[in-house]
């Protein structure tokens, strides 16, 4: 009997999975719920989150729950991708910046990689010391920049 419902919220989380493949997370959410219903997995909030997030709005929840996950299965990249997307969708790049790169230094996939390069990746500092706004730092970044298109022959 247990077996059955083990198989059952795997096939339902499945489901859920898929839905969000096609992002669709309002088609998700209920399969989620079903699934953990059926068994509590605390690996699985995370999507749970990110659904709540999508499609109700409950940031803060949706935050809260992938947490529980990353505190479950610390080296899971997938919840640090879910994380992530629950804070681009709450409108707060930096945090998402900071939810993928941890994702992608615990063994993140190709889809960490491409929230990434999406938000864009941006070089450190020129001078460490000093802060990113720092004039020093954005003149120096420009020039840089700049000198970096001449030499791979950009105007």
């Amino acid at each position: 009997m247990k077996q059955q419902v083990d198989d059952e919220a795997e096939r339902e989380f499945e489901l859920a999975r898929d839905a969000l493949h096609r992002d669709d997370a309002e088609d998700a959410l209920p399969h989620l719920e079903k699934a953990l219903e059926l068994r509590d997995e605390p690996s699985w909030y995370s999507y749970v989150g990110y659904c709540i997030a999508k499609g109700r709005g409950e940031f803060k929840m949706a935050v809260d729950l992938c947490r529980m996950s990353i505190e479950t299965e610390p080296e899971n990249p997938v919840h640090y991708l879910n994380l992530g997307k629950v804070h681009l969708a709450a409108g707060n790049k930096k945090k998402a910046h900071e939810a993928f790169r941890e994702g992608l230094e615990k063994g993140g996939d190709e889809e960490v990689l491409h929230m990434l390069v999406g938000l864009g990746m941006r070089n450190p500092p020129v001078i460490k010391s000093l802060p990113r706004s720092h004039p020093l730092n954005r003149l120096l970044g420009r020039l840089l920049y700049r000198h970096a298109q001449r030499q791979r022959g950009q105007p």
